[in-house]
Parts: C-alpha cells; structure tokens; sequence
C-alpha cells in the first residue's frame, strides 16, 4: 500500500455509494482540502429516478443529482431549485425532481452519454470535483435469496425481506457492465477509497460487482475506508453486526480488501428513532470489535452519532475529520481506538 503523496498535494479520494449517506460525506469534505471523485451508483428503480429510467431507458439519476449539489458552488437558491420535486397534485410531474429532468434531457442532447451529460452538468453546477457514474447504462441488481431464490430489481430484493447470499448486477441488456476508464483511473491513482456510508446491498455492493471497478478496489495501493453503518435495514442487513458488514463485502469480492472500518459506538437512546418515518429502519449494528479483526482490518471506533428530526445519521464533521487524518497519515499508522 502507498503513503499519502505529500503534504504539499491535495490527497485524491474517491468516495463510492449511493442514497443520502454519500452527499453528507462529500459535503464535508468540499471544506477540506481534497480532490473529491464521487462514484455514484446507478441501479436505483424506485420512486422519480425509476420511472424516468423506465421511461427513456436513462441511467437513473436521482444519486447523481444529490452528489452534484453536495459538490457544488452554485448559490443556494439555484440548488433549490434543481432539488425541488413536484408535489402530488401536479399529476404529470408529480414526484419528480427538476434535477432528475435536467440530468435525463442532458442525456439525451449529448446522444443518451450520460457520463458525458454529467460532466456538463457538473461545468455549470460549478462542481468542486468529480463526478462518474459508475456505469453509462443502467444497471439490474440481482439476488440469491439463503432459501434458493432469485429476484431482480432494487424495489423487489428489499420487499422481500428475505436473507441475501449474494447480489450482482447486469446491463438493461442482460451483459456484463463496465465502468468508463475515468473511474477506473481515479481508483488506481487514489490515496483513499471510501466506501458509504450507505445501503450495504443497493448502494455500495452494486458498484463494486461492476467487475472492472471490484478489481480495480482490490488492486489500488490506496486505503479502502468502509464507513459501516449505525443501524440495521430491512430487508437487507437484519441482525447484523459491524463485523458481518465488512464479511459480506469481502466475500463479494473474494479478497480482504477492507482495510479500514469506521464504526460507531455510541447509543442511540432507546425511543429516540421514529419508525414510522423511517420505515426502512430497523435496531442499532451490533459492535463486533473481535469479528471486525479477523477480517484483516484496522478498526477506528468513535462518537460518529447524529439524532436530529428523530432519525439516527452519521455525524458528517467528525467523520470527514477521521477520513482527512488518515488520507494524512501512512498505512503503517496503527489506529485502534476504544472508547
């Protein structure tokens, strides 16, 4: 593994995921001094992004909208407005995110190159870094169930609320995907790949089972950071502890290529999370100090606790913190922490 490129160069890393976790983790690292490229998964089909990929056959935009805003220096009210999302009573756009259009009509003017559509977009947006999607097509994520079964489609894993052996993704046209030769390069030429925070099975595992990006993680000299979950997902990581986490991953890609975990230690006081709002929510990741050791990794356990609007989230600050302290230290730095 390589040391940090100097303390006279920005340190290069690329954070890869999807859904809300992935926007509090760049937003603050745009305040430091880092060259941020964002991988951003691309097998979402539910809700506004899945009915337009359904539509016009567009890779699926709404986790690209949200890192571009994360990443830009546009002012406020602009990304007001990219972000607002019609409301009901509009029947026609009801649901839809003005971003999601835009990113989808860019598509489309740049000849359905969606990869080439976002670095447009990310031109005008004034993005301070990069932004790739993993895939140029959409992708369909697939899963064997521990009783046999298969099923695709993001939506349909999760309902099932069954245990997951294993996922992989295909192409709209049943082929195998890859990754353009930018995400490939930015992960080879990286000092730290950041992994979440995020859905363990439909936002960070699909980019990873795009076979040139999966190898691509395993053979950087740069430190992979997974950044675990606090709380368990229904019909995804029920039951799990910090340490199935990080196993899950590696056996997906049948390497040890986890080298750092964050993971928090802190409560979350008993009551607190409103499971009707968050639906998809179920009890706090167990911590496995033990477990997590035998998957070859460094462990970095802290306060990394967020309650507000009685849900439970990463800290953005202190885990932004974390993550440019070990981009500024060599691999060899020993990090354990307890509390």
């Amino acid at each position: 593994m390589k040391e940090h490129n100097g303390s006279n160069q920005r340190p290069k890393i690329v954070v890869i995921g999807g859904g809300t976790g992935l926007p509090v983790v760049l937003s603050g690292l745009r305040t430091q001094n880092a060259d941020i490229t964002a991988v951003v998964t691309v097998a979402d089909d539910g809700g506004s992004s899945g009915v337009i990929r359904d539509y016009i056959n567009v890779v699926p935009p709404g986790d690209i909208r949200n890192v571009l805003v994360a990443l830009s220096d546009i002012p406020q009210i602009y990304k007001e407005i990219f972000q607002y999302r019609f409301d009901t009573k509009d029947s026609f756009f009801s649901g839809h995110a003005i971003g999601n259009l835009v990113i989808a009509a860019l598509s489309e003017m740049n000849g359905d190159d969606i990869f080439l559509a976002v670095q447009k977009l990310a031109q005008l947006m004034r993005v301070d870094g990069k932004v790739y999607p993993a895939a140029s097509v959409p992708l369909e994520l697939n899963a064997e169930f521990s009783d046999g079964t298969h099923l695709a489609g993001e939506a349909e894993i999760t309902a099932a609320e069954k245990h997951i052996k294993r996922i992989w993704v295909t192409g709209n046209d049943g082929e195998k995907p890859a990754a353009r030769p930018e995400v490939i390069q930015a992960i080879m030429e990286a000092d730290q790949i950041v992994l979440g925070p995020g859905s363990l099975f439909t936002s960070i595992l699909p980019n990873l089972m795009i076979e040139n990006v999966g190898r691509a993680v395993c053979e950087t000299q740069a430190e992979v950071v997974y950044i675990c979950n606090i709380m368990t997902q229904k019909g995804e990581t029920e039951k799990f502890t910090d340490a199935d986490h990080v196993r899950v991953l590696n056996q997906h890609l049948k390497h040890r290529f986890v080298d750092t975990v964050l993971v928090n230690t802190e409560k979350v006081p008993q009551n607190y999370l409103d499971h009707q709002k968050y639906n998809e929510i179920l009890n706090q990741v167990k911590y496995d100090f033990k477990g997590l050791r035998e998957q070859d990794c460094r462990v970095i356990s802290d306060d990394f606790l967020e309650l507000r609007d009685q849900g439970v989230f990463h800290n953005g600050a202190k885990v932004v913190e974390e993550l440019i302290r070990l981009a500024g230290r060599p691999h060899s730095w020993v990090a354990d922490r307890y509390n």
